[in-house]
């Protein structure tokens, strides 16, 4: 097995390495990643990236938002949260077979006196709560597994950056949520940094594997870095996200309760109506015109309306505040 760390903890650069890795480098080898992010949310292949995160906040906490390559949940990083990669052939049968690679991670937490099981169709638990969430890609009879280990994750962060659904917790807010979640440090005997973790779960795995380092060169690097721009770019994030539908709704004080009506597909707005009981001096056709056709981010949205007065539309309202509606 060959080991390949990443010193970046830009989640663009590591999901474009995770790739690069899989898709470049030699096949005759298995390859063990250990890698970070500064706060990030990953969205997985397939999920609808308008639905599973909360605009207003990742944008006033600069949080980037990145879609990765296997599919599964959303999943928010920080730098107290440690992400592994395995990258080797896939069995014959192509199944997608988590559990397997959650193995080493259970045995090096064994060796450290927590006890921890893999459940369900992709988690680890500590005592019945979730601290790692695992999915595979596979393609060309290789697999890449990859995971996080929340050691000593921000959860307030990751409860106000995600939607998180109703049907995964019994009510909003922190406190269901750190019900079900933990991280690994709580069940250490002793004080421990993220670093340290890393370096421990790093020799677990020499020991373990027998493995042998891989430096990147100035070559692999130049390859990672022109694929990075796929992964921060607004087409891959936001533009390959299903065909949806969504509702909005805010009252306003002084012009009343709006309701937004948008359907989208490929990121484009391809429908927009609008109901309440504000007033209005035009009716909202011009709006629908001016939006259909527009991506759903602020910078088109403050582009598509630059040339029209959304007082007219919504007595009291200003351009910002229909803008903020359309994105909450």
């Amino acid at each position: 097995m060959t080991y390949i760390e990443s010193s970046s903890t830009d989640p663009f650069f590591n999901l474009a390495l995770e790739e690069y890795v899989f898709n470049s480098l030699p096949r005759d080898k298995e390859y063990f990643m250990l890698w970070q992010n500064e706060n990030s949310i990953i969205i997985g292949k397939h999920q609808n990236t308008i639905e599973e995160i909360n605009i207003p906040y990742v944008k006033e906490n600069s949080i980037r938002v990145a879609r990765r390559l296997s599919g599964g949940g959303t999943v928010y990083h920080d730098l107290g949260n440690l992400n592994f990669t395995f990258i080797t052939d896939s069995p014959e049968n192509r199944e997608i077979d988590l559990a397997s690679f959650c193995v080493p991670v259970v045995e090096a937490l064994g060796s450290l006196g927590v006890e921890a099981e893999i459940s369900g169709r992709n988690d680890i638990l500590i005592k019945g709560k979730k601290f790692s969430g695992n999915a595979q890609y596979i393609r060309f009879g290789r697999v890449m597994h990859h995971g996080t280990l929340m050691f000593d994750s921000n959860i307030e962060v990751l409860v106000e950056a995600l939607n998180v659904s109703q049907d995964k917790i019994s009510s909003k807010g922190i406190k269901s949520v750190r019900s079900r979640v933990t991280n690994i440090s709580e069940h250490l005997d002793g004080s421990m940094s993220t670093l340290e973790f890393r370096n421990i779960l790093r020799e677990f795995m020499e020991k373990r594997n027998g493995m042998k380092p891989y430096t990147l060169t100035e070559e692999d690097l130049a390859a990672v870095n022109k694929l990075r721009k796929q992964y921060e770019s607004w087409e891959w994030n936001y533009g390959r996200s299903p065909a949806f539908s969504l509702r909005k709704e805010r009252r306003v004080e002084g012009c009343g309760k709006i309701q937004i009506f948008l359907d989208v597909k490929k990121g484009v707005i391809t429908g927009f109506t609008t109901r309440g009981d504000y007033f209005g001096a035009e009716d909202s056709t011009p709006l629908e015109e001016a939006l259909r056709g527009c991506a759903l981010n602020e910078d088109s949205l403050h582009s598509a309306l630059k040339d029209l007065d959304v007082g007219f539309f919504y007595k009291n309202l200003d351009r910002e505040q229909l803008i903020s509606i359309i994105l909450q």
